[in-house]
């Protein structure tokens, strides 16, 4: 049998919906499950970080908090979902400083709190250093965005910029000085973007970014069953890329489209309801359309090719 790492991720969480049972609501696919409840649907999310892997150079520990909080917090905004609250389970090591854990959970409150949640409990371990977070957030009335409502036609764009969280990480690998690392240390969900896209009524599918805008892509494009077109051209710089680029020779397309930590959103919409998503005054880039290929296709002055999988 195949080990994890031979499946991938992607691959593995496939495996798993076919093994457990299908749930009410909205299970396993998207960036968050929704919970059906008589008083309103649950939005509920969990993700993990360790030490091992989301612990760069720099990082303090109560940045490391932030990052726990906001990784799950992002897939709620994924869906447009409101933060209600966060649980915490740490595995921490035996020999780690409990003012280390402290500041961890100081950085876990204070993400929490920039979007007017709380942390209502959670657990601790002796174990390897990881934290575990739940998240669980509201829709207040709102259709929750999903994965798989893209559709021939539609419009891609993206919120903020892409690569400022990759040029931060080269940035610290390769000794540069002068590069801005707040995108990869302490990273803030588009929330408030999250909840307008949905309160639009125009966007037809959406994914965080955390793992990258080739792995976002090809996501909506297997969930939705349609084709990608994005021009590289119109692909809103990070901070820092160009001049990581410059100084190290890796490739912005490394940068913005196969290195995750930029958590922004991507997002289809309806070009017919244009309006109603400019009503919501949300700051977005166009970066393609929907077609009916089964793959995203990223295109330059001379020629496209397919996306590939997302590295990082």
């Amino acid at each position: 049998m195949a080990s994890l790492k031979d499946l991938g991720e992607r691959a593995l969480i496939e495996s798993i919906r076919n093994i457990i049972r299908q749930p009410p609501g909205i299970g396993p696919g998207d960036d968050s499950a929704i919970i059906p409840s008589v008083d309103g649907d649950i939005v509920a999310c969990t993700d993990s970080i360790t030490f091992e892997r989301h612990f760069p150079k720099g990082m303090t520990y109560e940045e490391f908090g932030w990052m726990a909080a906001a990784v799950n917090i992002s897939d709620l905004a994924a869906m447009g979902a409101e933060p209600v609250a966060l649980l915490a389970a740490l595995t921490m090591p035996p020999d780690l400083d409990a003012s280390s854990l402290y500041d961890i959970m100081s950085g876990m409150d204070q993400c929490a709190e920039a979007f007017d949640s709380y942390i209502y409990g959670g657990d601790t371990k002796f174990g390897c250093g990881a934290v575990s977070c739940t998240a669980i957030g509201k829709l207040s009335g709102r259709k929750p965005l999903l994965r798989s409502g893209a559709r021939p036609g539609d419009v891609i764009a993206v919120t903020g910029s892409l690569g400022a969280a990759a040029a931060g990480f080269f940035a610290i690998e390769n000794g540069l000085e002068g590069i801005s690392l707040e995108a990869l240390m302490t990273p803030v969900p588009r929330v408030y973007e999250g909840i307008a896209l949905s309160s639009s009524g125009a966007v037809t599918s959406c994914i965080d970014l955390s793992d990258g805008l080739a792995e976002g892509a090809r996501s909506i494009c297997s969930a939705s069953r349609v084709g990608m077109e994005i021009h590289m051209a119109f692909l809103p710089e990070g901070e820092g890329v160009d001049a990581v680029n410059e100084a190290t020779g890796i490739s912005k397309e490394e940068m913005m489209l196969y290195w995750g930590g930029d958590y922004e959103l991507l997002f289809t919409f309806d070009k017919a309801k244009m309006e109603s998503l400019y009503a919501e005054d949300v700051e977005f880039t166009v970066i393609g359309i929907v077609s009916n290929d089964n793959a995203p296709y990223i295109n330059y002055e001379n020629g496209r090719e397919a996306m590939g999988n997302g590295r990082h």
